[in-house]
């Protein structure tokens, strides 16, 4: 490390305890989904169970949340480079996306049920709702996050003076970037669900 260059445990990975406790937070979310989706293999092989579809919405459902993925790394950008109004956009964009997000997940449950796919109807539409529907909780977990960050720039961006005090604040920074992580993850693991059901409604055991 040069020796102009002090150490920073916000800008430290390994050591800042937020950092330990996020990877922690996805290796385990990353095992648990994995178990899974490895169950519901089994499961079909083992009992020989029909191809489940599902929705279209659901396809719909992961540009809603790759462009919030998207929107939240604006904000980032944008607090990086200390843009005040573009931040405040990108955050309240990528809340409004997440809540589309949520509302069309719930209409695609609702057409599950309209084609009488229900949850103790067998064990693949049993698997469907509890992998869709965790990884909905934790969308929904990650949310009052957002907001904190949205209602705290509205708060304290309204003077020069306030706007620099907060873009220079490394716990902040650290969050933001941490949330960012977090919401990326949740992308792309809707990205692995729906590939993995789709193919899996593909494919007769």
């Amino acid at each position: 490390m040069p020796a102009d260059r002090k150490y920073n445990e916000y800008d430290n990975f390994a050591f800042h305890p937020y950092n330990v406790l996020l990877v922690l937070l996805l290796m385990g979310l990353t095992a648990l989904f994995l178990a899974m989706t490895a169950s519901f293999l089994y499961t079909r092989v083992q009992a020989g169970l029909p191809p489940l579809k599902i929705p279209a919405i659901f396809l719909l459902n992961t540009l809603l949340l790759v462009a919030s993925s998207g929107a939240l790394a604006w904000a980032k950008r944008s607090y990086l480079a200390d843009h005040t109004l573009d931040y405040q956009r990108a955050l309240g964009l990528t809340i409004l996306l997440s809540l589309l997000f949520l509302v069309l997940q719930g209409l695609g449950w609702k057409q599950l049920l309209s084609q009488n796919v229900h949850f103790l109807k067998d064990n693949s539409a049993s698997y469907l709702y509890l992998i869709s529907g965790l990884h909905f909780a934790h969308v929904v977990a990650g949310l009052p996050f957002l907001v904190a960050f949205l209602q705290t720039a509205r708060i304290r961006m309204v003077d020069p003076v306030s706007v620099l005090v907060y873009f220079s604040d490394p716990a902040k920074r650290l969050k933001l970037r941490l949330l960012t992580l977090y919401w990326h993850f949740l992308d792309g693991l809707w990205i692995y669900l729906v590939l993995f059901f789709w193919f899996n409604s593909l494919w007769r055991a």
